[in-house]
């Protein structure tokens, strides 16, 4: 097989801006996203501002300002933000001009949302009403600022340490069209790599087959 490196530019947000590639190649989709605590080995000031960095090296204010940089440099670029807790008060601190550029970038879908959290919440001892709760802070934001451009169309959940149907389940209500997680058990993990089942259509809890309630899932 060939591998050709090829990029386009876009004019529309959603999935009218994805590139699909080409059919008689290896397509590889590289997804550069965010991970940023919301709270772990530092405080959420200590993250956003780049503060005690001799614990852990992270200041998510400038991941921001570079991206948002880096972006404006090359309309072929694209980048997926995923914790609004730290982008929200990103937008806050901003120009009437920079806002600007920035809502130009989400409507030609060249910065896009995933998720759209408050945060990536934890699964395993989450209370359902609270993991709601901060989707829906999270969705609001999006909403208010960006309108349907900002709406996330993927579910992403790349830390938690073990999942949940209830919070496939949720996702699903939510109008996602399909989850991406990373962390499951090796064993699991191995035998669906070789049986090639990575990818799946996960049935919530509750509501059974329903369309509604299931969730494609890789």
């Amino acid at each position: 097989f060939r591998v050709q490196e090829f990029y386009c530019s876009a004019s529309q947000c959603g999935y009218n801006s994805c590139n699909l590639g080409k059919h008689n190649v290896l397509n590889v989709h590289l997804i550069p996203h965010t991970h940023d605590d919301v709270g772990w080995l530092k405080t959420v000031d200590q993250y956003y501002y780049g503060n005690h960095n001799w614990i852990q090296n992270a200041g998510v204010q400038y991941v921001i300002d570079n991206v948002i940089k880096a972006l404006h440099e090359n309309s072929q670029r694209r980048f997926s933000y995923v914790e609004m807790a730290f982008f929200s008060r990103w937008w806050r601190q901003q120009s009437v001009s920079t806002q600007t550029g920035v809502k130009q970038l989400v409507n030609e879908g060249r910065l896009q949302f995933l998720l759209g959290g408050w945060s990536m919440s934890d699964e395993a001892c989450l209370h359902y009403l609270a993991g709601i709760d901060q989707m829906t802070t999270g969705l609001g934001f999006l909403n208010r600022t960006f309108g349907e451009c900002g709406r996330p169309l993927v579910a992403w959940q790349v830390d938690p340490f073990g999942h949940s149907a209830e919070v496939a389940r949720q996702f699903a209500e939510m109008g996602f069209d399909s989850l991406t997680f990373q962390r499951i058990d090796y064993h699991d993990k191995n035998r669906r790599r070789k049986n090639k089942t990575m990818e799946l259509v996960w049935q919530g809890k509750i509501g059974g087959k329903s369309a509604a309630t299931s969730m494609f899932t890789n």
